[in-house]
């Protein structure tokens, strides 16, 4: 959601890039006097140098996730069984 009504904004439709479909670019309010032309151009720079994010960060995030869900069913098992033990010497 975009809040206030004095902001100025750019939008990049064609970023060629896969992963995006869009890019917005919120002007700051000491450079709303530059040429339309200009900050497009400057902004559609900045939109295709940005590329993808990197595919290591993306698979390391993955293998966290896998060993912390494994680690947690671990533990979940070892205590269901203690209380199992437990309670069948009661």
């Amino acid at each position: 959601m975009i809040k206030g009504v004095n902001r100025q904004v750019v939008e990049i439709t064609e970023t060629q890039c896969e992963y995006f479909e869009r890019v917005l670019f919120f002007i700051k309010p000491e450079y709303s006097s530059v040429s339309e032309g200009d900050l497009k151009e400057r902004a559609t720079a900045i939109a295709e140098s940005a590329g993808m994010p990197p595919a290591t960060r993306l698979k390391k995030n993955r293998i966290r996730l896998m060993l912390n869900m494994g680690a947690a069913a671990c533990a979940g098992a070892a205590i269901s069984s203690g209380i199992f033990i437990v309670a069948s010497f009661i």
